[in-house]
């Protein structure tokens, strides 16, 4: 089986204690050498502040490539390019371009007057605006606000149309939704790599909802399995089965690159990379 090489998302600490927590999130993860790292920013742009500070630390501090998240909400254009600016000044031009969930309790995304409009608004202002990397979000599952399928696939197309240079896909359950993905993506004309997004799951209702609320279809096998593993305590052993089988499905239809959502919790997708033959490289230069 090939190799995969990875990239990790972690979300900004909103405490003292979480910030601990994703430093340890760093330390684990960083000796199996991540292509890029990313921080997100909350609902609403809620962590704005925050992910601009953990994004800058991350990038002096830890010596992996960071990739910023960057959202068109609740933000006026000037902002939201002062803010990228802002990762560029911080050595850091890889941006995860996204329109963002509105603020919670809205009832749906509504531009500001004197922002950007939609995620390809964002990402050709980008492109305008400096020399930034942008990669953006996909969606193997419908998303719930999209018409069908289709209309996922022709809307991703804009996004690379507008400057865009990867798509990181939302989580999945099953590597057939993803292929089948794949393949109407290329008959679309899109040219450029679709990475398909891992959750682990650590948590499996938590998973649950989550999916309910992103448009991620949960197959019934899937249910039936952690509803059995709940009762008998092996939900962690069924996590990693799942979540290694589901890559090594991914890896044997021909992906070599996979974005893990780590939620800071950095243990199961360390366990998931080791089974997957993405292990710390050790230097054995100084070994007699």
């Amino acid at each position: 089986m090939t190799t995969p090489t990875v990239s990790f998302e972690f979300f900004p600490p909103q405490s003292l204690e979480a910030s601990f927590r994703l430093w340890d999130t760093v330390q684990v993860l960083a000796p199996l050498q991540p292509r890029f790292v990313s921080v997100t920013y909350g609902a609403g742009g809620t962590t704005r502040d925050l992910t601009r500070e953990a994004v800058a630390t991350l990038h002096k501090s830890s010596g992996l490539p960071v990739a910023a998240h960057l959202t068109c909400v609740n933000a006026t254009r000037s902002e939201t390019l002062a803010i990228a600016q802002d990762f560029a000044a911080a050595g850091v031009t890889d941006i995860v371009a996204l329109r963002g969930d509105p603020p919670k309790g809205a009832d749906g995304f509504v531009p500001h007057p004197d922002g950007f409009e939609s995620s390809v608004d964002l990402i050709a202002g980008l492109r305008e605006a400096g020399n930034f990397n942008i990669r953006v979000g996909a969606y193997p599952d419908t998303h719930p606000e999209a018409k069908d399928a289709q209309a996922d696939v022709t809307y991703l197309k804009r996004k690379f149309d507008a400057g865009a240079s990867e798509a990181l896909t939302q989580f999945f359950f099953e590597a057939d939704t993803f292929f089948r993905f794949r393949d109407a993506c290329e008959k679309a004309g899109i040219d450029k790599p679709v990475t398909p997004g891992i959750l682990p799951i650590e948590n499996w209702k938590g998973a649950a909802r989550f999916a309910q609320r992103c448009g991620t279809h949960i197959p019934s096998w899937v249910v039936d399995a952690f509803e059995k593993a709940e009762r008998d305590g092996r939900e962690d052993l069924l996590a990693t089965a799942i979540c290694t089988e589901l890559c090594s499905d991914l890896i044997d239809g021909g992906v070599d690159t996979l974005h893990f959502y780590t939620l800071n919790r950095p243990e199961l997708t360390r366990d998931v990379c080791h089974a997957l033959g993405v292990t710390p490289k050790i230097n054995l230069k100084n070994v007699a």
